[in-house]
Parts: C-alpha cells; structure tokens; sequence
C-alpha cells in the first residue's frame, strides 16, 4: 500500500503533510502536490495533516488514475520538504469537485 495525493489537493496545495513526512516523498506541481509511491513507505502521518483531505491510501476504490498520476509526476516534479503557504485561494477551492481537468503539468519551485 501507498498514499496518494488526489484531485481535492489541485489549487489549494497546503503543504502540512510534506513537514511530517519522514522519508520525503512529497512533490510539487504548479498547482498540486504528489507522492512518490515508490518512496511511501505507508505509515500514513500525512493523511491526517492535510486540510483538504486530499490524501488517500491506495487501497480505496476508483484511486487507480490517482496513482499513475502520482507516479507520473515524482518523477520529474521537484521535491518538497518544507511547509509553504498554500496558494492563494485554497480555501475557496477546497472541496470543489471537477478540478481535475485544472491539473497543471508545470513543476513548482520544490526546496
């Protein structure tokens, strides 16, 4: 099993979980975040910390896209390790459906 960012996370991007990550296996897209699954090593403090609720185990139904995704995207997006602010209207944006399409390819600045 992995945790996976999924679709809520996209033009919100809190970065709590990222501060509790033990092994640092968080990613940062212009507009979202990622875990690496090859990285997770499953122990779940993240889920807890993000506001959104954005991230899930793998194990939950319909997460398959959100996986390949998540892999995708570690591979060639910087790493994060720090909390930064989250963008600017997260608050708005948290828990709006339909985001996906939002989902953008850009990398973000990473450490």
């Amino acid at each position: 099993m992995t945790y996976v960012v999924v679709e809520n996370c996209i033009k919100c991007k809190y970065t709590d979980c990222v501060e509790v990550c033990p092994v640092d296996c968080f990613y940062e897209g212009e507009n979202t975040l990622v875990i690496n699954p090859d990285e997770c090593i499953d122990c779940g403090v993240c889920e807890p910390e993000c506001p959104a609720e954005a991230i899930l185990p793998d194990t939950e139904d319909g997460i398959e896209d959100w996986l390949e995704i998540n892999q995708k995207f570690a591979e060639v997006w910087p790493n994060i390790t720090a909390k930064k602010d989250p963008m600017e209207n997260a608050d708005a944006e948290n828990g709006r459906a339909g985001k996906k399409a939002e989902l953008s390819e850009n990398p973000g600045a990473g450490d």
